[in-house]
């Protein structure tokens, strides 16, 4: 994306955040890179590096589509969970306890792992020892979002890997978790209340297992009674694909899931609480983020240009400073294994 078009999209989210009144809006005026990233950090050291990325993600999700939603998860997990050490491609370690080997990461096993292996292989017959695997997640994420139909967005570049095979578990709770607690665990990460928002729009794409909406159906909050959020046919819908116990999984979208593209009616569902998981329906609880919605479902053209704005900034999170880390030759185990 030429640089024109990046101000151009800036001055977009400062026209959707005052229309929302959302605050504050001059934090959207710029996005800062931390250090190491750069605008073409690889223009001389492996110049074709997104063209290779493209290639390859483009070649396996005409195989299989269910790749973009499964990748968009990939750069999240990486550059989300785990804290203080996001976007090192710790996610692709292999090992006993490894990040991948959390419950909630069963979608990204297998296939999309497969894909980021062919990409690195790719790149290091190209460029050996250059381009390194945590900068591989979000150019793939990036060209991911645009075979789902999103806009493109710029990826800066210069991220090294983490270089420590101990690559804790990290869980998630299968409990709903309040808007309020969820909030603050962006905000540390630099993600706001517009970015949250706009990111959750990602749920437009994928599945999610019963087991992390069982609680929303069966027992909210210790009741023994179901979200009082949810609409009550649309809670017989899930209870259906969903019973007790069970280890189906369903679309997070039910209107458009199965084809694997963004779809405007993700925060029309919100609106009217038929959203399939509790943080998303909890963007309709609260001022900011309903008028966020609002304006979304009134303009999918706004949250397509929104989401790879915030996607950018999800990119920049935690990254390793200086010159710590490496740049593995092999995605799964750190160099020297």
């Amino acid at each position: 994306m030429r640089a024109t078009m990046w101000w151009q999209l800036l001055l977009s989210a400062l026209a959707l955040l005052r229309s929302c009144e959302a605050q504050p809006i001059e934090a959207k005026a710029t996005i800062k890179l931390p250090p190491p990233l750069q605008w073409h950090f690889y223009q001389n050291s492996c110049p074709d590096v997104e063209k290779y990325v493209r290639d390859q993600v483009e070649f396996y999700w005409k195989q299989d589509s269910t790749l973009a939603p499964k990748l968009i998860q990939l750069l999240y997990t990486d550059c989300f969970i785990k804290a203080r050490t996001g976007c090192d491609a710790s996610v692709l370690l292999d090992g006993p306890d490894a990040e991948k080997t959390a419950p909630q990461n069963a979608a990204i096993l297998g296939f999309p792992l497969e894909v980021i292996d062919k990409v690195k292989e790719v790149l290091e017959q190209h460029c050996p020892g250059v381009v390194s695997c945590a900068d591989i997640i979000n150019l793939a994420a990036r060209d991911a979002v645009i075979l789902a139909g999103g806009v493109s967005y710029p990826v800066p570049t210069g991220r090294r890997d983490g270089n420590s095979s101990n690559a804790k578990l990290v869980d998630l709770p299968k409990r709903a978790v309040p808007w309020e607690k969820v909030i603050p665990y962006f905000k540390i990460r630099g993600l706001d209340l517009f970015d949250v928002t706009t990111l959750l729009g990602g749920h437009t794409l994928g599945r999610t297992s019963c087991e992390f909406i069982a609680e929303r159906l069966y027992e909210f909050n210790n009741t023994g009674k179901p979200d009082p959020s949810m609409d009550p046919s649309f809670l017989a819908e899930l209870r259906v694909q969903c019973p007790p116990n069970s280890t189906n999984s369903v679309y997070l979208n039910p209107d458009s899931g199965s084809s694997n593209r963004f779809s405007k009616t993700f925060y029309s569902r919100v609106l009217n609480h038929r959203a399939v998981l509790s943080i998303d329906q909890q963007i309709a609880a609260h001022k900011e983020s309903l008028q966020i919605a609002r304006r979304y479902d009134g303009n999918f053209e706004d949250f397509l240009k929104m989401f790879g704005y915030s996607m950018t900034k999800l990119g920049n999170t935690w990254l390793l400073p200086g010159d710590q880390g490496e740049i593995r030759k092999n995605c799964r185990v750190v160099n020297g294994k």
